[in-house]
């Protein structure tokens, strides 16, 4: 898994050729969502044949066009010094040159139009909100997620709605890509969701408290950082507990961020996935511990911490792709000095812990526009009501949410496609 690996790319965009050099082949034609018309076959297949003419005596190989021009100046031109050669041509051949002529500026003519039909289906695809997204893969790391697929279905381990190679690669990462690791990790992730509810907890809950809650846990997803991913923002040192519990209850609170686990995989990762036209499944998240030190992390607020981060963790594996702690005061180091060597050394690496003096590096990560102004940005949300309740981002956007439907579902049917092959 360490090696380099060599890459390859499952999105292929379809490429025009250049002015003069022919319709594409006809494989690139099958990529296309409409098929050729049989006007656009005829002169396909018309150029075709001029082109298959147009071969040099001496050399016996297909004329390039701009060889192809120099014939038909040869042709429609008289030569200087040839005059007695062309005064001994027959008069069939004159006519044979005269149709080659007509018959090659025809080929060019439906050449043309060819091109522009062939554009204008692409730029009709776009029209309708068809979006495929590039999907760069490591050949090596493919070759895993096959065999752990190929392990889940044996085992009927593998639901419809998961089969999906981008979470099938995030559990192997998890597990460091050893395959039955990775297969017990995912068959207690089914049997979790299906205890917790959390296929249907879209529609199940219905959060009614989240602004009051807002008040004494200020949290919320705020805009994208520079790479496109969605950006996650806790002031944790701003938490009251005890007025928490006065509102919401510790299992409906848990269930909500369930909830928004489930609302980040089903439209965030997939709206910006449509705006950086890659594919994103992880967040940066940033934690404000102001404020927060040994004496206000109680038992209660510390088990409640580990039991979101243990759901997080064994369901939802690989979605972290950054996190900054910032306002780390003394009581806080301590406590991460004293926690971080029991933690994964993968995970540590993603973390940075700041002090006061941390707008620099947020900035380098994400642009003042998507920033919070209390963060060192320049964002207000001030129709919103505040940046943390704005849930700012290109998913409260329809139209992108639509395209990311749409190359969901061309997704799906490459995926399908690609299985009738195999089998």
């Amino acid at each position: 898994m360490h090696a380099a690996y060599s890459r390859q790319t499952e999105h292929q965009v379809l490429t025009l050729p250049p002015r003069g050099e022919g319709p594409p082949p006809p494989a690139a034609l099958n990529r296309l969502s409409t098929k050729p018309t049989n006007y656009e076959l005829f002169h396909l297949l018309s150029l075709l044949y001029i082109r298959n003419l147009a071969i040099s005596n001496n050399q016996g190989r297909v004329l390039g066009n701009s060889a192809m021009s120099k014939t038909l100046d040869r042709i429609s031109s008289p030569c200087c010094g040839n005059d007695e050669k062309h005064k001994q041509k027959s008069d069939c051949e004159n006519s044979e040159e005269r149709m080659k002529v007509g018959f090659l500026k025809k080929a060019k003519s439906a050449s043309i139009k060819l091109r522009s039909s062939l554009r204008n289906k692409i730029r009709r695809r776009k029209d309708v909100g068809v979006c495929e997204i590039e999907d760069i893969r490591e050949i090596e790391e493919e070759k895993v997620v096959d065999a752990f697929r190929q392990a889940l279905i044996a085992d009927d381990l593998l639901p419809e709605r998961f089969d999906d190679y981008h979470v099938m690669l995030r559990f192997l990462k998890a597990r460091k890509f050893r395959i039955e690791a990775a297969k017990v990790m995912w068959a207690n992730m089914l049997q979790w969701r299906k205890d917790f509810g959390a296929d249907t907890i879209m529609e199940d809950l219905d959060f009614k408290e989240l602004n009051e809650v807002q008040q004494y846990y200020p949290h919320g997803y705020h805009g994208v950082d520079k790479d496109g991913r969605p950006v996650y923002i806790e002031r944790l040192g701003m938490i009251d507990l005890d007025m928490l519990l006065q509102i919401t209850t510790v299992d409906r609170f848990v269930r909500y961020q369930v909830q928004e686990f489930e609302r980040t995989l089903a439209s965030r990762f997939p709206a910006c996935s449509v705006v950086a036209n890659r594919h994103i499944d992880s967040s940066t998240t940033i934690l404000d511990v102001q404020g927060l030190g040994i004496m206000s992390l109680g038992r209660p607020v510390i088990d409640f911490i580990k039991l979101v981060q243990k759901i997080d963790n064994d369901n939802y594996p690989e979605t972290l792709h950054r996190m900054f702690i910032i306002n780390a005061g003394p009581g806080f180091r301590l406590i991460w000095n004293t926690v971080k060597p029991l933690l994964d050394p993968d995970t540590t690496s993603k973390i940075q812990v700041l002090g006061s003096k941390y707008q620099g590096k947020l900035l380098e990560a994400i642009d003042e526009s998507e920033l919070p102004e209390f963060l060192g940005g320049c964002c207000t949300c001030a129709i919103e009501g505040g940046c943390l309740r704005s849930d700012k981002g290109p998913w409260k956007d329809q139209n992108i949410l639509k395209m990311s439907l749409n190359a969901q579902m061309h997704a799906i049917q490459r995926a399908t496609i690609s299985d009738n092959e195999e089998s």
